[in-house]
């Protein structure tokens, strides 16, 4: 059997749900994804982390797998894409922070922004307390003590996934009581997007 072919039915096995055929897809395309995802990054723990998001958006969109004629190179547009998205968040990241840390320095002698920034401050706080006990937990360590996915994943002994979507559910509930309970004020804008560059 050719090895095109042989692909082929990787292929259309794991578009219908086969998690071995996909197995053997992900061993295959491993190392040399892992390579070519750390030339962009530079960090081996951050190209590790893009590796996993590509396989996962893959596997969560298996069927259009019968689609693909050739893996490697729809493999590597994914990764390509998501290796973009990731620095884009990192770039905002960092400049938000930097903001932050600005305004914050900036405000240190206004009692009136001191005010501002306390009430901020309790409304976003509230609404963490509201979070489930587990994304809470998972929110804090990833906002407060700033810990990756993969740290967050082994400190709870919990999956990677589910970790994305505890997070991802914590962000969405702390941004929307926010925006409910915070207004539109350049403070509270700048809290809702850091919120987005967490995720």
């Amino acid at each position: 059997m050719s090895a095109e072919r042989d692909e082929r039915q990787l292929l259309l096995a794991a578009s219908t749900g086969s998690r071995k055929a996909f197995a053997i897809l992900y061993s295959r395309y491993l190392a040399g994804l892992s390579r070519y995802i750390f030339l962009f990054t530079g960090s081996a723990e951050l190209a590790e982390e893009v590796v996993q998001d590509v396989f996962v958006s893959i596997w969560e969109h298996h069927s259009k797998l019968q689609e693909v004629t050739f893996f490697r190179a729809y493999l590597y547009q994914v990764a390509r894409n998501l290796v973009i998205d990731t620095l884009r968040q990192q770039k905002r990241h960092a400049v938000l922070i930097g903001r932050l840390k600005s305004e914050a320095l900036q405000t240190q002698g206004s009692a009136d922004s001191a005010l501002i920034y306390g009430q901020y401050n309790e409304i976003a706080q509230a609404a963490i307390d509201l979070l489930p006990e587990k994304r809470k937990r998972i929110f804090l360590l990833r906002t407060q003590e700033e810990l990756s996915l993969d740290e967050i994943s082994q400190q709870l002994a919990i999956s990677k996934p589910v970790v994305k979507k505890q997070l991802y559910a914590a962000t969405a509930f702390v941004r929307k009581y926010l925006l409910i309970h915070g207004g539109l004020s350049s403070g509270i804008t700048m809290l809702l997007l850091l919120l987005d560059s967490l995720q």
